[in-house]
């Protein structure tokens, strides 16, 4: 779903109504080429914007027009993240283009979940396997020397530009990359996404990717799928070593924000897996007698599903021991639309199932029978003391996740 960018003044700056008239002037556009004119100056005023670090002007621009125009809104976001992840840089005497890349990777275990450095072999290796599997022949590269957690990411848009600024110069000069400043600490989760950032550099107006190249094109969805499957294969035992005490799971390398996307959206039922294994390991007991209860919440209690809430009880105690969180993203709806539709009309199949209906698959994949969907919607509400989040009950009451007293501590590492 939408999300609007931070609060700011209700008086928009003279660079911010550039950028909403802009935006609603392509939205508004009845050509592909009425529309190219428009997108020209949008991108060279987001390119002065995002290089000197005018973040608040282009987040009073999208908070507007999230609230008075979200078509407009989508225009504008979509112009926000292309112009900071992707760029056109002079080289000795060529232009190249730039865009920046994510390599995602799902992680769950009971232990904790590395971060850091990436020793300079591992490096090397990893970007022997993004040339031989996934870049176009001609693409230079580089890698940011870290595996990075979600809350290490850049930021801000302007973050973002800047990233992909020092990794395309470093790209094209062939040296190594340095990060700057040290990474704020990582939290602890059961299952979680860990990343690994690049930046590729190709001459301007050719292909990225393998499978964009000419010999490839007319079967480029067979050279893509044979990409991940290569990358999974090949990278996996690399990552592993890395991430010691942890199931893995590779996504295949893109472009920065829609792979961070992505791999948000693909971790969500690793995290019930991950709450499965670790309440039955932790407290030897099989997944039977595990019961779940899920709730929608929302920040108005009016307004559509934020996320859903799952709380996990043992038996015939009530009381909520763990709880995930699998919230929504862009266009996701927390409707059923099963429960929407008349009886006997069937569901248009472009919908395919609904996040409710994931999540009960991934419960009775898991082998959790005993599941409680609340049909009332619930405001968001956390902890007054910790700020965790609230879960539902069996009885649709919103309780802090409390594991039994006598639980084993858990082990912080894997050794």
């Amino acid at each position: 779903m939408r999300r609007p960018a931070k609060r700011s003044s209700s008086k928009l700056s003279s660079d911010s109504q550039h950028l909403v008239t802009f935006a609603q002037a392509i939205a508004q556009a009845s050509s592909r080429l009425e529309e190219k004119a428009w997108l020209k100056p949008l991108d060279a005023l987001l390119h002065k914007l995002l290089r000197t670090d005018h973040q608040a002007l282009i987040d009073s621009a999208l908070d507007h027009l999230f609230k008075a125009d979200l078509d407009a809104y989508d225009v504008l976001i979509e112009a926000v993240e292309a112009g900071s992840e992707s760029t056109t840089i002079e080289f000795e005497g060529q232009e190249y283009d730039v865009q920046l890349l994510v390599l995602p990777v799902l992680a769950w275990t009971r232990f904790s979940i590395a971060s850091g450095a990436i020793a300079a072999d591992m490096q090397n290796a990893l970007a022997a396997h993004l040339h031989a599997h996934v870049l176009a022949g001609d693409a230079k590269l580089a890698l940011a020397p870290a595996l990075f957690a979600i809350e290490q990411l850049p930021r801000h848009h302007s973050e973002v530009f800047a990233l992909t600024q020092q990794l395309g110069q470093a790209a094209l000069k062939h040296v190594p990359m340095q990060l700057r400043g040290e990474q704020q600490p990582s939290a602890a989760f059961l299952a979680d996404t860990r990343y690994v950032i690049a930046a590729v550099a190709v001459p301007a107006g050719t292909a990225l990717f393998h499978w964009q190249e000419s010999e490839q094109q007319s079967h480029f969805s067979a050279g893509k799928s044979a990409a991940i499957d290569a990358w999974k294969q090949q990278v996996t035992p690399l990552l592993t070593r890395m991430l010691p005490g942890c199931n893995i799971e590779l996504l295949l390398p893109q472009a920065y924000y829609f792979g961070c996307r992505e791999a948000d959206k693909r971790i969500r039922p690793a995290s019930i897996r991950a709450a499965d294994y670790f309440l039955t390991q932790t407290l030897d007991i099989s997944s039977v007698e595990l019961h779940a209860s899920i709730g929608g919440f929302s920040e108005d209690i009016n307004g559509q599903v934020d996320e859903y809430r799952i709380g996990f009880a043992i038996g015939g105690d009530p009381t909520v021991v763990y709880g995930t969180v699998w919230p929504l993203y862009e266009q996701e709806s927390g409707e059923d639309m099963t429960l929407l539709m008349p009886a006997g009309v069937a569901l248009p199949e472009p919908l395919g199932p609904s996040p409710l209906q994931e999540i009960l698959t991934v419960l009775r994949e898991c082998g959790i029978v005993h599941i409680k969907h609340h049909t009332e919607r619930f405001t968001m509400e956390f902890c007054d003391d910790c700020g965790a989040p609230l879960f539902p009950d069996r009885e649709g009451e919103l309780v802090h996740a409390e594991m039994p007293e006598d639980t084993p501590p858990p082990a912080e590492h894997f050794h």
